[in-house]
């Protein structure tokens, strides 16, 4: 489905992304993990059209969309949950969750994601007439993930969901996450959290400073002696 080769990215002098290979296939959770700086998130918004590449090639469905506005990827099925949520602080959770659907026309469709929507996160029906910036933390979380899923992506990336959450609304938003996946969403997640990124995900790469310096299977990866000191506490 996505299918990253050789990906390189400046900010001014500063080379962020150097040479960035991997993929994902339909069906899968792939995690980039790595620390804070190592480049996850801006692996995401080069591939969501939010920052020009400087080098490399990125082909979503085989279409190489290097140069696609970011509005059109969305329409076209890939959609970014984006880290800090940015959710619209002065317009209600129904305006937010309309907003995810901006690029479709099929109105009937649209009530029937936003009533799938609301199975999932049931808070969001209850507070659909809130204005967002009064929801908590965990909340408005949730009401990113669902203004994401209105636009029924074909691939989901999620950029850090668990920051500055509870554990306990961790382990519901992971939960969360994994169903959505199972329904048929393809889904790749930027996570600091290491040992849920990789609980969930089929394949994870790990990045340090610009480049991936090791790849695996989620389960194999949880088990790797190195990664376990770095990132997993031992």
């Amino acid at each position: 489905m996505l299918n990253v080769k050789n990906l390189n990215l400046h900010y001014g002098a500063i080379h962020t992304l150097k040479d960035i290979s991997f993929d994902v296939k339909p069906g899968e959770i792939v995690s980039l993990i790595g620390a804070n700086g190592a480049g996850k998130s801006s692996i995401l918004n080069a591939v969501s059209g939010l920052v020009p590449i400087s080098g490399g090639e990125i082909l979503f469905e085989g279409k190489n969309i290097n140069r696609q506005a970011a509005y059109k990827l969305s329409g076209m099925g890939l959609v970014q949950v984006p880290e800090g949520r940015r959710v619209f602080s002065r317009m209600s959770v129904l305006e937010n969750l309309e907003i995810g659907a901006f690029t479709r026309k099929d109105r009937a469709a649209m009530n029937r994601d936003l009533e799938e929507v609301f199975v999932h996160f049931p808070r969001l029906k209850e507070r659909r007439k809130q204005l967002a910036g009064t929801l908590s933390g965990g909340e408005q979380q949730m009401l990113a993930m669902g203004r994401a899923m209105m636009g029924r992506p074909k691939l989901l990336m999620m950029d850090e969901p668990s920051m500055g959450l509870s554990p306990l609304l961790v382990q519901e938003i992971f939960a969360i996450i994994k169903q959505i996946n199972l329904e048929g969403t393809t889904i790749l997640l930027v996570e600091q959290n290491a040992q849920m990124a990789l609980s969930l995900a089929k394949r994870a790469f790990v990045l340090e400073t610009g480049r991936v310096v090791k790849s695996g299977s989620g389960s194999d990866l949880l088990q790797d002696e190195d990664l376990r000191k770095a990132y997993l506490g031992g």
